[in-house]
């Protein structure tokens, strides 16, 4: 504001400018501009949103595009808190202290071109490259990432500038975190480096809810004044990694994946929030609910039991592939089992097909349970037998068997269906999974650090529905197996697990031929084509 104001005027634009950094921002902050100069500082609408993140949250990540201004936004943020708070402490900590520092000098011109009287609020006591101290007692710091960086502090704020950059992160921040105990906040800001790191992780988790951190994505496109002829320049001389990495947020962009990056944009652009997340633990995500005479697929990996990773699930819509629920958990396989049964109940008594390698004990307690829909295959060729055959039948066991033979060609069929749209996925954590699903050596596995636990569900998922489901005759003809494999028990499960449906089946097994055709025509909303 150019003309001079009344004591009234200040006490008011006091309040407002310490009430909201935006309003701060936009009406007293200049910034330096690499053509037009010293500048008003206007916000975007996507920066208005990101303040407000920056307030609203304990813990933000921003996985960015270049050239939004992230960084000038979030100095003009720390300029705010400086001038209108006592006794702040901001650490700014990049991989190079020379960033770290261009950060600390923007908060520095900010402050300088404040109005008069708007400095005579708070004088600066200390001003060199590295740090800026106030007399209300706020400080803020530049540093790099040396291994004692920080831990000294208490922290109101800390920065991690280009967070994907800096090596050694994850080990650091235990040490990090502690200068946070008493209520301090943290911005975590990056372009994507790969996957794999402190910043690929922790934002993979916020993403999935797996931690506190709010997750912040911000394409090229969020900026007002990008297009399309903006972006065809600006990649006109870039590598297909660099676009992916500098301003498609793309984490997986250097081909070694064994989905390739562009369906998994394609993964991504699609993803859906749950309608619910139920379950004793939550961790039950639910799109949509079962429909009267769809066929549905439940296909399980159960953990190895030592904790270290998890036993997840997806239910399939077989008709159109579309993920309708999933489940990722650790829980003990007893636990697990009853989980599964609830889910199978629900959606129309699913086929359960299991990976058995691990999950022995868990398709036990679906025997016990007399879960009537458990898939069961011929050993060695993965021919399908129906439940009601298997026990009189030599040569078949109960579950997938997942061989050193079978898993490539498996996981090829995931990658088939992926790639021609066939299967439809909805959830976070199976799509963070397929973006670390790599080739090592040759082998389809998960890259060092992560887990597979939905990855090869999906994948024989695929497997049972191209050789099961794959042409009519063979799908009626699993469905008239299936009607005949009907078992009605008068026993009543009792889950305790919200989310899941209790239910009641009662009466006898279908014993012949006849029955079984009656049947058939009772229950023909089954046979849907």
């Amino acid at each position: 504001m150019a003309y001079k104001l009344t004591k009234k005027q200040i006490f008011k634009e006091v309040r407002e400018s310490g009430k909201s950094p935006d309003y701060f921002i936009n009406n007293y902050a200049k910034i330096s501009h690499p053509k037009k100069g010293l500048i008003p500082f206007k916000t975007f609408d996507f920066q208005k949103d990101l303040l407000q993140d920056f307030n609203d949250n304990r813990f933000t990540i921003v996985l960015k595009a270049r050239q939004l201004g992230i960084s000038t936004l979030t100095a003009a943020y720390i300029c705010w808190l400086m001038v209108f708070f006592k006794e702040k402490n901001v650490l700014i900590m990049a991989t190079k202290r020379s960033t770290a520092a261009n950060l600390l000098k923007k908060v520095k011109i900010i402050y300088n071109n404040l109005p008069k009287w708007m400095q005579s609020l708070v004088g600066m006591e200390k001003d060199n490259m590295w740090e800026l101290a106030f007399d209300n007692g706020s400080t803020v710091k530049s540093v790099s990432t040396s291994s004692d960086a920080g831990r000294s502090e208490a922290l109101s704020l800390l920065v991690l500038d280009e967070a994907a950059h800096i090596e050694g992160l994850t080990d650091k921040w235990t040490g990090l975190y502690s200068t946070l105990s008493t209520g301090g906040r943290c911005l975590v800001i990056s372009t994507p480096n790969g996957v794999g790191g402190f910043f690929h992780e922790t934002y993979k988790k916020a993403d999935e809810g797996e931690n506190d951190f709010h997750p912040v994505k911000l394409m090229w496109d969020v900026h007002p004044e990008r297009n399309e002829e903006w972006f065809q320049h600006e990649t006109r001389n870039l590598s297909h990694t660099q676009i992916a990495q500098e301003l498609l947020c793309n984490f997986n962009a250097s081909g070694d994946t064994v989905i390739h990056p562009s369906d998994i944009d394609f993964i991504e652009s699609h993803l859906d929030d749950p309608l619910y997340e139920t379950g004793m633990d939550r961790k039950y995500w639910i799109w949509e609910q079962p429909e009267e005479g769809e066929d549905y697929l439940l296909v399980a990996d159960v953990a190895r039991g030592d904790g270290e990773d998890y036993s997840g699930f997806h239910v399939f819509k077989v008709s159109s592939m579309q993920q309708v629920a999933e489940y990722k958990g650790k829980v003990t396989s007893d636990i697990y089992a009853t989980i599964m049964y609830g889910a199978g109940r629900e959606y129309n008594d699913a086929m359960i097909v299991v990976e058995n390698n691990k999950g022995e004990y868990a398709l036990g307690k679906l025997k016990e349970m007399d879960y009537p829909n458990v898939y069961y295959e011929t050993k060695g060729d993965h021919e399908y037998v129906s439940p009601n055959v298997a026990e009189y039948k030599a040569n078949c066991h109960i579950g997938f068997a997942m061989s050193f033979a079978s898993r490539p060609i498996v996981i090829a069929k995931l990658e088939e269906f992926i790639r021609n749209k066939q299967i439809h996925f909805n959830s976070k954590r199976t799509y963070h999974e397929i973006t670390t699903f790599i080739w090592h050596n040759g082998r389809p596995q998960a890259q060092k650090g992560y887990n597979d636990d939905l990855v090869i569900p999906a994948a024989i998922a695929c497997w049972v529905r191209a050789t099961i489901y794959e042409h009519s005759k063979k799908e009626n003809d699993y469905k008239v197996a299936f009607m005949r494999s009907i078992v009605r028990s008068t026993t009543t499960i009792d889950t305790t697990i919200p989310g899941m449906i209790k239910r009641e089946h009662a009466a006898k097994q279908l014993d012949d031929q006849t029955s079984a055709d009656a049947d058939h025509k009772q229950y023909n909303w089954l046979y849907k084509g």
